[in-house]
């Protein structure tokens, strides 16, 4: 099969398609034809030679962490898959491929009206907003500030608020133009980072409060504002570290709020972690992707022989929504 693979770390020009064995599946894997896979950020560390796949090291190293495609075949103990069905899935790696092969537990079924560019773009950044809204514990009614409105992330966590209850979703971006896209999906406040300090535009949008939830993709850069822009006993969740992974800490905002801070990453938990993530995510926000509410933009698309040309956009972060690729 054609899989594109990084022969040694560097910049997108050592990404190379090659010929490689097919994987095989075991009994409980579903063996998959990629139609779509989406770039993530993670591809371009791994790529960079700074976040290898978990698990044992591969005879080729593959980026991809997400797939939709048609199942070729089911092992004996793969349940609830045929051959023929269009599914879509979390990977650890190995995406940017011809074929790949899942555990059925993290499977999904592609509704039937999106396309296989928009599946492709699903699993990853949606499931992973999903866990990061669970893991600060958001309830219904209240609010959300959305580091990077316009990045994979960012738009699917603007969605899933929303479609959790939230009641005021804001949300950063550096272009007037991503703000006014974001504003599209559901985004109430817009805030231009370039321009504005966002704590502040998030206290004066809660009242003085601050607000109840953040999800960063930033890291250290943003840490101090973080802190101001949270409301009493308001949490944060850091699932991206684009702004550094190290910074001065004034602890003195944490302790009298009474702050909660989570870090989180998907593509390194166990079988059992990934699967129940997966299943929540179908079970509260799939529907909502399979009736339109909740939209899944697509950026571009690459064909796969073209993958370095889509690591460029995205580090050059031109991107509003997700840089697919297609496979076959």
């Amino acid at each position: 099969m054609k899989a594109v693979v990084i022969p040694s770390p560097g910049g997108p020009e050592v990404l190379q398609l090659r010929e490689v064995p097919a994987p095989e599946p075991g009994p409980e894997d579903l063996l998959v034809r990629v139609k779509a896979t989406a770039l993530n950020r993670a591809d371009i560390l791994q790529r960079m030679g700074q976040y290898p796949q978990p698990g044992p090291r591969a005879a080729f190293d593959i980026p991809g962490l997400e797939f939709a495609g048609e199942v070729i075949a089911a092992g004996p103990r793969a349940e609830g898959f045929v051959p023929g069905d269009r599914v879509m899935g979390l990977l650890a790696g190995g995406g940017y491929a011809g074929q790949v092969v899942i555990h059925h537990r993290l499977a999904m079924k592609v509704p039937p009206a999106l396309s296989w560019h928009e599946a492709g773009a699903t699993p990853e950044v949606y499931i992973t907003a999903h866990d990061a809204l669970l893991q600060c514990g958001l309830v219904a009614g209240e609010t959300v500030l959305v580091h990077a409105a316009g990045s994979g992330v960012g738009v699917a966590a603007i969605q899933v608020a929303k479609a959790m209850g939230a009641s005021l979703v804001l949300g950063t971006a550096g272009s007037a133009e991503k703000l006014s896209r974001a504003r599209e999906l559901g985004l109430d406040a817009a805030i231009n980072y370039r321009e504005q300090d966002f704590a502040q535009e998030a206290l004066t949008a809660t009242g003085g409060r601050g607000v109840d939830v953040v999800v960063d993709v930033i890291g250290a850069a943003y840490w101090e504002k973080n802190m101001r822009a949270l409301a009493l006993k308001g949490r944060m969740v850091i699932v991206g570290l684009m702004g550094g992974a190290a910074a001065p800490a004034n602890l003195g905002l944490l302790l009298s709020k009474r702050l909660q801070v989570r870090g989180t990453v998907l593509r390194a938990r166990p079988l059992e972690e990934k699967a129940l993530a997966t299943r929540a995510f179908e079970k509260s926000i799939l529907p909502h992707i399979a009736s339109g509410r909740v939209k899944i933009p697509v950026d571009s698309v690459f064909p796969l022989e073209a993958a370095a040309d889509a690591h460029r956009r995205m580090e050059a972060n031109a991107n509003f929504g997700k840089i697919v690729l297609a496979v076959s």
